[in-house]
């Protein structure tokens, strides 16, 4: 159990080191907020998806190629990038109609 613990700590923290840059993502009554990410070009980035629904939810990008399910009433890690200069649409696979966004990197 403790080799466990210690494995989930060690590809947290490797996670973390992958990313430039951080950004907060929250889905909440089936839409993305904010609908509208900066971010800056060239980096890695690391979007924490915070799900406030009681339902899952899809990241999904073609641009960005990510797709994360994203369980309820939790929190996933996307990791994307470095990226060129441009916008990136990203959607919820689940509530395409509501869940909208984009991420823009200058």
């Amino acid at each position: 159990m403790f080799r466990l613990l210690c494995a989930a700590l060690a590809m947290c923290a490797a996670a973390q080191a992958f990313a430039d840059q951080d950004v907060s993502l929250v889905i909440e009554n089936h839409r993305f907020v904010p609908a509208e990410l900066r971010v800056a070009a060239g980096q890695k980035i690391r979007i924490v998806v915070d799900n406030r629904d009681a339902t899952p939810e899809e990241f999904e990008s073609q641009k960005l190629r990510a797709e994360k399910v994203i369980p309820g009433k939790s929190k996933g890690v996307v990791m994307v990038g470095p990226l060129k200069p441009g916008q990136y649409s990203f959607y919820g696979e689940f509530n395409e109609k509501t869940a909208q966004g984009v991420l823009i990197a200058e």
